[in-house]
């Protein structure tokens, strides 16, 4: 089930607030410039399908988001338990950095959890089969997939470089819960 825990910067063993009900995360996202969306999943993709096939499955949803914000490139990332690189894929995005577009995912399959910083405040949003986030570009954030990650997502750029993580140099994210398995019902 999708989740937003909401914390302060400063204190990261209680949060003030935890929302499960999508409409209501994605409420409160959007007071944050966060998009949440819910997309209708295809149960006849799996992780282990070809990218063409996946992107066919969504291509109403891609097409529409392609044309509302003339993304450039869409691809799928597809990260399991048995990748030999998980746990360098993992370290790539655990600290606190943003990029120069929006980030943009849809996650098809599996999890991963977003944890963005906001003013004083730390906003964690677990993502599941079926969400889409759109994190606004310069919007300071870590991502974690887990130790034993197990996702598909489809990212959409507008650029070929708009992956690359412009790191802020703090330690925030290390004093923040990870994404563990206990945490995906």
């Amino acid at each position: 089930m999708s989740r937003l825990r909401i914390f302060s910067d400063l204190d990261p063993a209680n949060a003030v607030s935890t929302i499960s009900e999508h409409a209501a995360i994605a409420r409160e996202l959007a007071a944050i410039g966060v998009t949440f969306e819910r997309w209708e999943t295809n149960d006849r993709i799996s992780g282990g399908d070809a990218p063409e096939k996946i992107l066919a499955a969504y291509k109403t949803d891609i097409d529409r988001l392609v044309a509302e914000h003339g993304f450039q490139s869409v691809d799928v990332a597809s990260v399991g338990p048995d990748n030999p690189k998980r746990a360098e894929i993992r370290k790539t995005f655990l600290d606190e950095h943003f990029h120069k577009e929006d980030e943009v995912r849809f996650f098809v399959a599996g999890s991963g959890l977003f944890t963005l910083h906001v003013d004083d405040k730390v906003y964690e949003v677990l993502c599941e089969k079926g969400d889409l986030i759109s994190v606004p570009d310069g919007t300071p954030h870590w991502f974690d997939m887990g130790a034993e990650p197990d996702f598909v997502a489809i990212r959409f750029f507008k650029q070929p470089d708009g992956w690359i993580g412009h790191f802020t140099g703090t330690d925030i994210a290390t004093r923040f819960p990870r994404h563990e398995p206990a945490e995906s019902p």
